[in-house]
């Protein structure tokens, strides 16, 4: 699930706090990466564990109806079709989120006026009208609910939940973890898009790290920047002439330095695909000007060094 995208954001948030912090471990801050990264994949499971919360509090609100003094006879008899729903019920019997659930004590019970929250919204949503209204039912449109219900609501009220249990230290998620997250959220849609019925309760989650290969790549990505980093910052110094590399924004330096690392140390990574990941990082995390500066300065660089034939790839 953690893909090279999300690496590369994790590494220049730990590069720039270890910096901080006076730059005086590198182990701690390593395993300081590796675990930000598995709160990464924390993040994954509890929000499908949120679809089956929102399950849970709509069917609450059923009961509730019920066991009024005088329901009415559409409450004594209500349209099962959304708490009944097949992807749902696949969802809160998967043996891996259950493990997940159990073994990290996660549950959005401190968060239970926003998960009444957004169940009001879905069950006032246009979407979620039309599925109850619709006079067919399969699997493949309980799944599809959710997958829309993911994409168009879910997704943007997560910025009115706070993020329990040491994940981003309990901080309200702003608009820059909003987009940070987004990457973990096209991961959800993903895991909605492959479950398949005949898995039942196996059904395969996506695993933390796709292979080993991202792994290294991270620790390599970190080390690197950090170790080679005077050479790195004389690089930056020598193509930024007419600045005080001391008045360039310190994270424009970090987030530099750590493009450098990349495009140095990973040969089959192209220049351009480095340039670009990087400068998308400057919008999200420097100052507005941060993307155009460093893409300057990185262009200039990477010139410099292939004409010196120290850098030969594309």
């Amino acid at each position: 699930m953690i893909n090279r995208v999300l690496i590369r954001l994790k590494i220049v948030q730990i590069v720039y706090a270890y910096y901080q912090n006076g730059g005086k471990n590198l182990d701690t801050a390593e395993k300081e990466l590796f675990f930000s990264l598995s709160k990464a994949y924390d993040l994954y499971n509890y929000l499908l564990l949120l679809m089956v919360e929102v399950t849970k509090q709509a069917n609450k609100r059923l009961n509730a109806a019920k066991n009024k003094l005088v329901p009415t006879k559409e409450e004594l008899f209500p349209n099962t079709k959304f708490v009944e729903n097949r992807f749902i019920a696949q969802l809160e019997v998967n043996k891996q989120l259950l493990e997940f659930s159990n073994n990290q004590k996660k549950t959005w019970e401190n968060e239970a006026d926003f998960v009444k929250t957004l169940c009001d919204k879905i069950l006032e949503s246009d979407i979620y009208k039309e599925y109850m209204a619709s006079e067919t039912s399969s699997y493949e449109e309980d799944r599809e609910l959710w997958r829309k219900l993911y994409k168009n609501i879910i997704f943007n009220q997560l910025g009115n939940v706070l993020v329990v249990d040491n994940i981003d230290n309990a901080n309200k998620i702003s608009k820059k973890i909003n987009n940070k997250y987004k990457i973990v959220d096209t991961f959800v849609l993903k895991t909605i898009k492959r479950f398949d019925e005949k898995n039942g309760a196996k059904q395969e989650l996506l695993p933390e790290f796709k292979d080993e290969e991202d792994q290294d790549f991270a620790r390599r990505l970190f080390r690197r920047t950090i170790l080679n980093a005077d050479y790195y910052r004389h690089l930056i110094s020598e193509n930024t002439k007419n600045w005080d590399l001391d008045r360039v924004a310190f994270m424009d330096v970090v987030i530099m330095q750590i493009a450098l690392a990349e495009i140095l140390s990973f040969p089959n990574i192209p220049v351009s695909v480095s340039l670009n990941e990087y400068v998308e990082i400057a919008k999200l995390y420097s100052t507005p000007k941060s993307g155009g500066f460093i893409n300057g300065t990185l262009d200039g660089i990477v010139n410099s060094l292939k004409k010196e034939n120290k850098l030969t790839k594309n």
